[in-house]
């Protein structure tokens, strides 16, 4: 492939609602471009190298891959789904052409769908639509498209977005086509779709370089790797250009508020293209091309790398979306720090989470002179979940608080951080739904019965309102419900709202929990701990039945008498335990509780360890802190 040949290169992203089958049917695009050799053995989701990504099935970071076909370079950019990784989607967009929409056969269009969708037709782009799963039992790809349409129209698409290719197919199965009368073989028609409706790049190889970073990669040997798309010009390794970082005035990022806030002449150290899902090194690259650069000593999203004549009129700044939820991450002061991992300091959790915001720049650090930790915000309680599950992965101990939301206040006004959600439930169990979602300030906007034995219900809520509901949810609708979630906007503070209504169990003692105490404990509630787990005085060991804490002692031995049977302990009936894990945990403590991370366990615990001193700081507090 000539690079300098930009009219031969497709540069598109794959962009659809969490599940509906992007990396899937990347998978099947690659297969049918023969993009490894016969002998490679491929793992399914080929894309999802991150162990966490295939352990959950959802993708967590974009990844770009390229294939050829019939002389064509197809640069294809596979992006999250889930609402807390909108941002990132947003920013790819800017390098591409074109986007494939993904809609589900079964759900039709979702709240994800619609995110996406509006940011690529605000930007001019003409979307191709991939209705996928159309091979499965209850599949109805007409109402799925005529949906789809309706949402075209609903976000004012202009007649030429609306009059978008549609295909059909299974990404699973590994078959695209444009009429479902066709043979289901093959993926020819997905990419002569490709070929004929995205355009090609629209660049100038003749003008002076210029290109915007949109994505950032980290390596220790080099650090900071800046990724974007060429938009005119071509640059060689060891060439010289200037860095442009701007900014915006205003948080609306709209027109032409923005500023120039710094320059740096550097020269291009190392350049790689994406060939496959490989990144190869290059010496040369050229309009059109989607390249990782280093070379200047800081780079941040949104920078204008270009020729020296040229950086005085650099591209405006590139949105960043600003986080909705906070919560602190802590130095572990249990005393089993250190037993089953690295009981980090201050310092070295400053450095890791400080490497984080090397590429993830919707995360935020906070020093707030606190002498254990440090106040961290992302986009969502999944991004931040999955931050913290990555540094238990490499062996770090620390203990995290309870998410809570960012408040803005505008024009006088408190205003807190609202989704918009979507539910499918079955019909018997929407009255507990709507009881738990009105009880968190919820706002009932819609409610759909598609025929398939299951209510579609529309919701806003504050983003306070979801945290901690998700397993509720799931319990409520005995697993069968699907809940999603989109980020809405900033609105007016609900007002307060009561989350958990039940007290914690927490253990007075240090030392091993007995099947004979913990029987006698199991009537006051339900048990997160089994017999001879290792438990501290002020670790959390259960949810009490009902409001308030209460102090007991799991290591209480049974008295040795001559009295007592000496078969008692074989018919001790203990209940299984309710295992929390860590997206469990961080919704289900309160503000004075703590979740401990190990690369062991996950542990739940009061912030203040010592009863007589939570008493005290019970006493002395001003009042209780509702969000």
């Amino acid at each position: 492939m000539n690079s300098q040949d930009a009219n031969h290169i497709r540069n598109l992203a794959i962009v659809a609602h969490i599940d509906h089958g992007k990396t899937t049917l990347i998978d099947s695009i690659f297969r049918a471009a023969q993009t490894f050799a016969a002998h490679t053995q491929v793992a399914e989701r080929v894309m999802d190298s991150n162990p966490l990504e295939r352990e959950r099935g959802i993708t967590i970071r974009s990844k770009p891959c390229t294939v050829e076909w019939k002389g064509y370079q197809i640069n294809i950019i596979d992006t999250p789904g889930h609402a807390d990784f909108s941002g990132e989607v947003e920013r790819i967009l800017s390098t591409v052409d074109s986007v494939i929409l993904i809609v589900d056969a079964n759900e039709g269009p979702m709240p994800q769908t619609r995110y996406v969708l509006q940011h690529a037709l605000s930007i001019g782009m003409r979307p191709l639509v991939f209705i996928n799963k159309v091979d499965r039992e209850g599949a109805d790809p007409n109402r799925a498209l005529n949906l789809t349409f309706d949402l075209f129209f609903e976000l004012g698409a202009s007649d030429e977005q609306a009059d978008f290719p549609v295909l059909y197919g299974s990404g699973l199965n590994g078959w695209a086509v444009n009429d479902l009368s066709k043979p289901h073989e093959g993926m020819d028609d997905l990419f002569q779709a490709i070929i004929d409706h995205v355009p090609a790049p629209d660049v100038d190889p003749n003008k002076p370089f210029l290109m915007q970073v949109s994505t950032l990669a980290w390596n220790e040997y080099v650090g900071r790797i800046g990724s974007g798309k060429i938009l005119q010009g071509h640059i060689r390794k060891g060439e010289a250009f200037t860095r442009v970082s701007t900014k915006w005035n205003s948080t609306d990022h709209t027109g032409s508020d923005w500023q120039i806030t710094g320059k740096e002449n550097a020269k291009v150290a190392q350049l790689w293209v994406t060939r496959g899902l490989e990144r190869t090194e290059v010496d040369e690259v050229s309009a059109g091309d989607i390249v990782w650069l280093t070379g200047p000593n800081e780079i941040d999203i949104g920078d204008t790398f270009c020729a020296e004549e040229i950086s005085d009129s650099p591209l405006k700044p590139l949105s960043i979306e600003e986080p909705t939820v906070s919560m602190f991450f802590l130095v572990n002061s249990g005393p089993f720090a250190g037993r089953e991992g690295q009981a980090v300091t201050l310092r070295q959790l400053k450095a890791r989470l400080q490497r984080e915001m090397h590429v993830n720049v919707s995360l935020r650090m906070e020093d707030l002179g606190r002498p254990d930790g440090v106040k961290v915000s992302g986009r969502g309680e999944l991004q931040l979940g999955i931050l913290i599950e990555e540094m238990r992965r490499e062996g770090m101990e620390f203990c995290v608080s309870k998410p809570e939301v960012i408040v803005e206040y505008k024009d006088g006004v408190k205003c807190e951080p609202y989704e918009l959600v979507t539910i499918d439930v079955p019909e018997e169990y929407q009255g507990i739904v709507f009881e738990k979602m009105t009880r968190r300030k919820g706002k009932i906007l819609n409610i759909d019965n598609p025929d398939r034995g299951l209510l579609r219900i529309e919701i806003e809520i504050p983003t306070r309102g979801l945290i901690g509901y998700r397993g509720e949810f799931l319990t409520d609708t005995r697993g069968l419900g699907i809940m999603s979630n989109c980020f809405s906007g900033y609105k007016e503070w609900a007002g307060d709202l009561i989350t958990r209504n039940r007290g914690s169990l927490v253990s007075m003692d240090t030392g091993e929990a007995t099947a004979y105490q913990l029987e006698n404990l199991q009537s006051r509630g339900v048990l997160f701990i089994s017999p001879l787990e290792q438990v501290y005085n002020g670790m959390i060991i259960g949810e009490n039945s009902r409001p308030g804490d209460i102090p007991c002692n799991p290591t209480k031995k049974k008295q040795q008498t001559n009295h007592r049977s000496a078969t008692k302990e074989l018919t001790t009936k203990l209940d299984v335990p309710r295992r929390m894990s860590l997206e469990k945990a961080m919704e289900w403590i309160e503000v004075d509780e703590l979740v401990e991370v190990t690369p062991q366990s996950v542990r739940l615990r009061k912030a203040i360890l010592d009863e007589l001193e939570r008493r005290k700081a019970r006493r002395t507090a001003p009042g209780t802190q509702e969000g």
